[in-house]
């Protein structure tokens, strides 16, 4: 995986998740609190789904086959899909039960103080995991906001790790709120609360990350500016005079396939038409490195109007 996919943001996220995992399962047990279990479970899907993350990146660096001829780049998104689907289920599902459950049937928090010391080791570990996600992420967001960053990212390991992030933080708030109300009243009703906010906010997400990588798994062509500088590219080759259509697809986060009929001037010889094509290659990998699959159909200019279809 390159290191715009965001493996450090993977391994950082990884790490903190294991060890908080742990943690929120010992409290869970210590104080019979709803939301601590559902954190705990929430932790190791968090956990899974970056192991997922990290096995996509691998499987997606593999060499192009006969069966796949263009590679296999689209594992990453075909991985970041089922993390947003393992968040669904075990995450949001879980914790939606066991919250609707605490609420009908509720019960007393027991020594609230492991929850308490555990929610906020768990915040600060989880900070620091979140740190490294947006100084990865901030490498590669340029000066995109952060929603157009995660919906125009073609690369889905960083909007998952942020996203995960966030939810995490927001998720440990929502159980300190939750365990803090149910100490304070004596009511167990509020664990269920905070175990329910958790479940929606977790759902939430999975839903927008569904969305988003289902749109890179069917297909999204180059962003806007990409398409620009290769047209740009194309435009000022000499012995292009026009671009008929073109089309661009990416068939990974780094790799992305050109494909356009150009119009050729009707004198041009086939070498001189060649060497055009071979140079207008070579402008548009310039132009746009990720561009690494180009096919370039040359035709005769029959109008002179330019098409931009």
């Amino acid at each position: 995986m390159s290191a715009s996919g965001g493996t450090k943001a993977i391994v950082a996220a990884l790490t903190a998740n294991l060890a908080i995992a742990v943690a929120k399962f010992v409290a869970a047990v210590f104080t019979g609190s709803s939301s601590m279990l559902a954190e705990g479970i929430h932790s190791v899907a968090d956990s899974g789904n970056q192991v997922l993350l990290l096995v996509g990146g691998k499987r997606a660096a593999r060499a192009s086959t006969k069966e796949h001829p263009f590679g296999y780049g689209r594992e990453r998104y075909f991985y970041a899909f089922v993390v947003a689907v393992v968040l669904f289920t075990i995450g949001a599902a879980f914790s939606l039960y066991e919250g609707i459950h605490k609420i009908t049937a509720p019960h007393a928090v027991e020594q609230p103080i492991w929850a308490f010391g555990v929610l906020i080791f768990a915040i600060i570990a989880e900070s620091f995991s979140f740190r490294t996600a947006i100084k990865e992420s901030n490498a590669v967001r340029g000066n995109q906001s952060w929603i157009s960053f995660i919906r125009r990212s073609k690369s889905p390991e960083l909007p998952v790790i942020v996203l995960e992030d966030l939810g995490a933080l927001l998720g440990l708030i929502f159980a300190l709120f939750g365990v803090t109300m149910a100490v304070i009243t004596g009511n167990g009703r509020w664990d269920g609360i905070g175990t329910v906010m958790i479940g929606v906010l977790l759902a939430i997400i999975a839903i927008v990350l569904a969305l988003e990588t289902k749109s890179l798994l069917v297909g999204e062509g180059a962003t806007p500016e990409d398409e620009e500088r290769i047209r740009k590219a194309l435009e000022s080759t000499p012995e292009v005079d026009r671009i008929i259509h073109m089309r661009t697809l990416h068939l990974g986060p780094e790799e992305l396939l050109v494909g356009a009929k150009i119009a050729v001037n009707h004198d041009d010889t086939a070498s001189e038409v060649a060497r055009g094509i071979d140079e207008a290659e070579r402008r548009i990998r310039e132009a746009v490195p990720i561009a690494r699959v180009i096919y370039l159909e040359p035709d005769l200019d029959r109008s002179s109007k330019t098409t931009t279809a």
